[in-house]
């Protein structure tokens, strides 16, 4: 049998690559797993040689030290692979198959599964609704920044690429596909953006570019990003999005500037609980981002929230926040008659028809979030470096399947 190597979290600042246990198709103990969870069988799984896994915004809250993440934690829940085993009640993906994998995990079984809202799985996590792979009280299924991982419910949670050689040539693009992607897109979709909407992103990372190219996908008239970093900003101009830099005055003014009127029709905050007040040298303030964004969606507008809120943050910036009670200006957002949609992303209701854009050349989702492939070995680099603000996109690939792939 063949080994397997992934990156793990070790303490507030530091992960590291290590050998691993090859995965088999029955979920063992180890750092994060919930006690329930432990000799949970798969015989409706696969194994994944993982072509490519990328580094998320929610793996950096835990590797600030933001969450109750244990030392050894597997990272990683971007995953796109090729299937090399799959287990005895697995009917329809064959080993072979180039795949995504949602980063949430769904039996398929249950209500919410059945009612499409697969980031809220009653039966994949003893502790809560919902599962994902390499994340903090998110039931312990193994991450997916490694050689190999396992993916469980197989014939319910993949997407099967249609055509092989199409996938390997467009890879970089198609591995958005397992979250940022969908997450952006839903945050723009549940934001009530539209053909000739004027939409405003807070936050000009990963998610945040991903909801501005979806917001152009789906015909905005105006897109605008908003961030304290200029080279993120930036990188929103180079596809053709409008920018504020939050740290330069009023938002409203400086919106008002491009669109003529200090609102928009939509707004969805890409920032989540670690947000900061606007200004330089600001400090921490976890509302800054949903006060702003009722502050300068229309009345009778909608909030998009795909930024993470967590019920857990030992690095609060006061007692409340460490428990993910913040101070929101709800009387502002209710007098506005102000909708909001908070959650995890189900990816299953957006990907194929994303893959589908993606194939046949109607977004650039790889360009717009500046994605750079490194290797496995490169990944404690990129998060120390995606930490300290790049405007990237950091993929890894562990097998050399990316060498020579570019961009669609």
């Amino acid at each position: 049998m063949t080994g397997n190597r992934a990156v793990a979290y070790l303490k507030p600042g530091a992960v590291d690559v290590r050998a691993t246990d090859y995965p088999t198709l029955e979920l063992q103990d180890g750092p994060g797993v919930a006690t329930e969870n432990i000799g949970r069988k798969s015989r409706h799984g696969v194994i994944l040689k993982v072509l490519a896994t990328n580094i998320c915004g929610s793996d950096q809250h835990m590797v600030r030290g933001r969450t109750t993440a244990p030392e050894g934690l597997v990272l990683g829940h971007e995953i796109t692979g090729e299937v090399v085993e799959r287990g005895p009640d697995v009917e329809f993906i064959e080993v072979g198959d180039v795949v995504s994998v949602p980063f949430n995990i769904a039996c398929g079984r249950c209500r919410n599964c059945k009612e499409r809202k697969t980031g809220i799985c009653l039966n994949v996590n003893p502790a809560r609704p919902g599962a994902a792979y390499g994340y903090v009280d998110m039931g312990g299924w193994v991450g997916g920044q490694a050689e190999y991982a396992m993916v469980p419910y197989a014939d319910f949670n993949l997407l099967k690429f249609p055509d092989r050689e199409e996938a390997l040539e467009k890879l970089l693009d198609l591995t958005m596909l397992s979250d940022i992607f969908p997450t952006g897109f839903h945050g723009v979709v549940t934001s009530g953006a539209g053909v000739g909407s004027t939409v405003y992103v807070a936050g000009a990372g990963p998610v945040g570019l991903a909801a501005a190219a979806s917001a152009q996908l789906l015909g905005a008239a105006v897109v605008i990003v908003g961030d304290l970093n200029t080279e993120r900003l930036a990188q929103a101009r180079s596809f053709g999005c409008e920018t504020v830099d939050v740290s330069k005055g009023s938002i409203e003014e400086q919106i008002a500037e491009i669109t003529g009127e200090p609102e928009v029709d939509a707004a969805v905050d890409a920032v989540g609980f670690e947000a900061r007040a606007h200004g330089p040298q600001s400090q921490e303030a976890p509302a800054t981002v949903l006060n702003s964004l009722m502050g300068v969606t229309r009345a009778g507008g909608a909030l998009g929230i795909p930024g993470l809120y967590v019920t857990d943050d030992p690095g609060g910036v006061d007692e409340d926040a460490k428990s993910g009670t913040l101070k929101v200006r709800l009387g502002l957002g209710w007098a506005k008659s102000h909708s909001f949609a908070t959650g995890q992303c189900p990816v299953m209701k957006y990907h194929r028809g994303l893959m589908q854009a993606i194939r046949h050349g109607r977004v650039h989702i790889a360009k717009a979030v500046n994605a750079t492939v490194i290797g496995l070995d490169d990944a404690p680099r990129g998060y120390a470096e995606f930490d300290q603000g790049a405007s990237r996109k950091y993929v890894l690939d562990p097998h050399g399947a990316l060498q020579g792939v570019r961009p669609v």
